[in-house]
This record gives structure tokens, sequence and C-alpha cells, in this order.
């Protein structure tokens, strides 16, 4: 009876810091955001218009190979990616996968007005623009054209580090990636050079190969869909990724953060079957002593 009254008294003040201070603590730690957006329901996207690939074709090419590479389809980089950071702030990306990796929505939102639709209008005032003009003066069709163009060419599928590379790489670096013992640069640096980055974005962004470790996975979805719900007047962007894309990027984050994970998650079944095993011969082993003591 006195191991029962023991017992309750430690599972009440268990409870009572498990379900009353444990969450008030984690709310003050981590307040609460709001769910990651797929659907990117505020941004002025297709307006539910279809494109014409063909045409959007020409559209493209007359207006965005000028500083866009697409080498899947014969549009090679105008500079190398130091005169590209040093005229821009950041290496524009290839625009081969954008239409598979970003929201269809998004992108016609990006290319009316990149800095509104990547939330980052804050930081272009007093005369600053974003290095990406708007093509808000074109008509909504010819914008929808050229999304349908973007779509029709890109890959059926990609890997995950694929993924990451076209999302990500242009401003962070996972040096882990391909961690190099002979001393020989990673090939998973950021494609922007650190002077030029942190010009532009104030800070050099932060290499991300342990970011899977330091804040978890539901963290990183809502920071990538929306920086803005974490950190208020952050210079991040917001990055437009679909669902599966984003999944692709922090599942590539966990290959290399936490390349140990399915072999950790493997052996929970086993350990916890130990604990149960062992608990029961415990209790046997109680059980004979007590009887003896009795």
């Amino acid at each position: 009876m006195r191991e029962l009254k023991i017992l309750a008294v430690v599972v009440f003040f268990s409870g009572v810091l498990y379900w009353g201070v444990e969450p008030f603590a984690h709310s003050k730690l981590h307040p609460h955001v709001e769910p990651a957006d797929y659907t990117f329901a505020d941004v002025d996207g297709l307006q539910g218009m279809n494109g014409d690939a063909i045409k959007g074709a020409e559209l493209v090419a007359a207006n965005c190979t000028a500083c866009h590479s697409i080498e899947s389809q014969g549009f090679p980089k105008i500079m190398d990616d130091a005169s590209s950071a040093a005229s821009y702030g950041v290496v524009p990306p290839d625009l081969g996968t954008s239409g598979a990796i970003y929201d269809e929505n998004f992108l016609a939102a990006v290319i009316k007005n990149p800095a509104k639709a990547t939330k980052t209008e804050h930081k272009f005032q007093d005369g600053k623009t974003h290095p990406m003009p708007g093509y808000d003066w074109m008509q909504p069709q010819e914008i929808a054209d050229m999304v349908a163009y973007l779509k029709s060419i890109a890959p059926a599928e990609l890997t995950n580090k694929e993924v990451y590379i076209d999302a990500c790489q242009r401003c962070h670096s996972i040096k882990y990636g391909d961690f190099r013992f002979d001393g020989t640069k990673s090939s998973m640096l950021a494609f922007t050079p650190d002077e030029n980055i942190k010009a532009y974005m104030g800070i050099v962004p932060p290499d991300l190969s342990q970011y899977i470790r330091s804040r978890g996975e539901g963290y990183l979805h809502t920071f990538i869909n929306d920086p803005q719900k974490h950190l208020e007047g952050t210079a991040m962007p917001r990055v437009g990724l679909t669902k599966a894309a984003e999944d692709q990027v922090v599942a590539y984050m966990t290959e290399v953060g936490d390349s140990s994970k399915p072999k950790r998650e493997a052996l929970a079944g086993p350990f916890l079957g130990y604990l149960v095993i062992f608990a029961i011969f415990a209790w046997l082993w109680k059980a004979k002593i007590w009887r003896e003591v009795h």
C-alpha cells in the first residue's frame, strides 16, 4: 500500500510538470506559429488561368534568359557565379527545374512582383530595388504562359540532393554533403561568394549541415515555407517550394545531418521489447523476494 501511495505522488507531480509547467515553458521558448501554407493563398498568382507553353517559351527567352540560365533548353549562363553575384548580389537560379519545385501560383507572383511574393519588401526601401525586375506590367495571360512553359520543361523526377541544390545552394552551404578529408573544396558550398551574399542579405547565411539536429523537422518546414513566421524582418526570402519539394529538401538535410536516423529508429522496437522483458523479470524477482519476507 505504501508503494502505491509513493507511486501516486510521483505520478501526480510528474503530471503537473508535464501538462502544466512544460507546455507553458514551451510556449515561451517556442511561440506558436501558423502551419505551413502550401497553397500560397496570399499571393497574386495565376488567378485560375491556364497558360500556353509555346507562347510562354518565347516570353521566357525574351525576358528571363539575360539573367537566368536554362541549361536543359540550351540557354547557358551569361556570366560565371562570381560575376553574377557581383552584379545582382546573389547568383540567379537556373530555371530548368523551377516548374517542378516551385508552386505555380508562387511562380506567377514572383514574376509579377518578386519582393512582394518573397515577403522581402522591407529590404527594398529608400530607393533600393529587388535585383529581379517585376513584370506586373504584363498581361496576366502572358505570365500564365510563362509559368506553363517552365512547368513543361521541368524534369519529372529529381533526387533530394538535386532539389536542395536548386532551392537552397545559391545562398546556403551544406559542406558535410560531401565533406572532404583531403583539403579540397566541397562541392556543396554556396554558389554566391560570402562577401556578396553578406552585402545582399546583411549576414552570411548559415551552413545547414546540422540544422536538422539543431532546429528539427517541424521548425524547418514552417521556416522554409515562410521565414517571417519565425523571424519577422529576416532577410531570407519565402522560397515558394511545393510540399513535395520541401519534403525532399528536409530529407536531404536529414541524410547529411542525421545519417544514423534509420539505424536509430530500427533499434526502437527491439529496445522497447528488451525493456518489457526486463520489467517482467524485475517484477517476478520482486514478488519472489517479498514472498520470502512475508
